[in-house]
């Protein structure tokens, strides 16, 4: 049974998730673009928090869901990421091969609630 975020590998990789996208963004002058991809990065890993904490398997499945959700936002974002230039191609894999392994252990953490 997991009883913290800290437990979980996936709050801990999404953590570096969101670390390595505010630092690539830190030099970002398009505001409203850098707010975006950051704010889906950071429902990533509150997202699992959320869920955790929430004391019912139901409200975990639901939030797990909107991580997946979150997770394909940033892995959208990121091809906008390479062609206005904030990454190399070799950094958007990179995070997005980060991001797909959490998505992954999100729906198996819901198959395995599910029961």
């Amino acid at each position: 049974m997991i009883n913290s975020i800290e437990e979980m590998y996936i709050w801990k990789l999404s953590r570096c998730l969101v670390n390595d996208i505010y630092r690539m963004m830190s030099n970002c002058k398009d505001y409203g673009f850098s707010d975006q991809i950051q704010r889906a990065a950071v429902s990533i890993m509150n997202n699992i928090a959320e869920g955790l904490y929430s004391g019912y398997k139901s409200r975990f499945i639901f939030h797990l869901k909107v991580t997946k959700g979150s997770c394909a936002e940033v892995i959208s974002m990121l091809y906008l990421c390479e062609d206005f230039n904030h990454c190399t191609k070799a950094k958007r894999m990179e995070l997005q091969n980060q991001i797909k392994v959490i998505s992954a252990g999100c729906q198996r953490l819901i198959e395995s609630l599910k029961g």
